[in-house]
């Protein structure tokens, strides 16, 4: 079984290798969340994304909970190489793997941290993701200011980092802060494993200007970009976002990569999957791939 998941692997290398570890083809690729789609390690999740128009999605490592591992269905062989088919079938890259269940679980509580950092890495491997989403929003907010909570979040992320380089990935981070607060927090991590997964959203919410963001991070420091905002309406009608002005921003900065749509569903109709992703989806592209 392993012999054909690596089989798989090769021949999705051959036929899609700018899809899966470059932006060759086009410098700006547009994906979507499998969790908010609402197709979590579904099988359905690469045909709905690309009925939705999008290059690629992210796929999420399953739900975590009570439980001590992911509830990730991928460890499976078969259904891993269902998985690893169905995306070649269809033409969608897997952009980046999520450790969602952090929004909600404690990374600082986790005796087993590693060990669940490695089974995103495992399951990054075959799909040729690069990135893997670490949100840090469910450990609180002790940790943020100096003090022993701090000390150890900092050793954690710095120990993801050094698993991250060993695989030759990169772990994406999500603070909840600003700029400034994640630049100096890089540097205390110290790890060329660990990067800024922007969030448009966060600068938004505190009245930031999302260009001014990005530029003081810097190209170097951000490693993929959740491009939605806070559920309100789509993004072709939320004046908190100049999509062309991100764009301009990005290209004189240099940095390429992907563009993943969490959120900036319309408030009225937020489980209408279909319509709320595919207007976002052909919004960025119009503005990301069309000029």
């Amino acid at each position: 079984m392993r012999a054909r998941v690596l089989a798989s692997l090769l021949l999705i290398l051959l036929i899609y290798p700018v899809t899966l570890f470059g932006q060759e083809r086009a410098p700006f690729q547009i994906g979507v969340c499998d969790w908010m789609i609402l197709k979590r390690q579904k099988l359905g999740e690469f045909a709905l994304t690309k009925e939705i128009g999008a290059d690629g999605v992210e796929m999420d490592m399953g739900g975590l909970g009570y439980r001590v591992l992911w509830d990730n269905k991928l460890r499976d062989e078969s259904t891993l190489q269902t998985f690893l088919n169905t995306s070649h079938e269809q033409g969608v890259a897997v952009a980046s793997i999520a450790m969602s269940g952090f929004f909600a679980q404690n990374l600082l509580e986790r005796p087993n941290f590693e060990e669940l950092i490695l089974d995103c890495l495992r399951t990054m491997k075959p799909f040729g993701a690069r990135v893997a989403f670490l949100p840090l929003g469910g450990s609180g907010k002790a940790w943020i200011s100096p003090g022993e909570e701090h000390d150890e979040m900092v050793r954690r992320l710095r120990r993801a980092g050094e698993l991250a380089l060993s695989w030759g990935v990169t772990i994406g981070i999500r603070t909840g802060q600003d700029a400034c607060y994640d630049k100096s927090f890089l540097k205390e991590i110290d790890s060329e494993g660990i990067k800024v997964y922007f969030n448009m959203q966060d600068a938004a919410d505190k009245g930031i200007d999302i260009c001014k963001e990005l530029k003081r991070l810097g190209r170097d420091r951000i490693c993929q970009i959740h491009a939605s905002l806070t559920d309100s309406v789509t993004l072709d009608r939320d004046s908190r976002v100049d999509m062309v002005k991100v764009r301009k921003t990005l290209k004189k900065m240099g940095w390429t990569g992907w563009l993943v749509v969490e959120r900036s569903r319309d408030a009225g109709r937020t489980r209408d999957v279909r319509y709320n992703f595919g207007t976002n989806v052909a919004y960025l592209k119009k503005i990301f791939q069309n000029q």
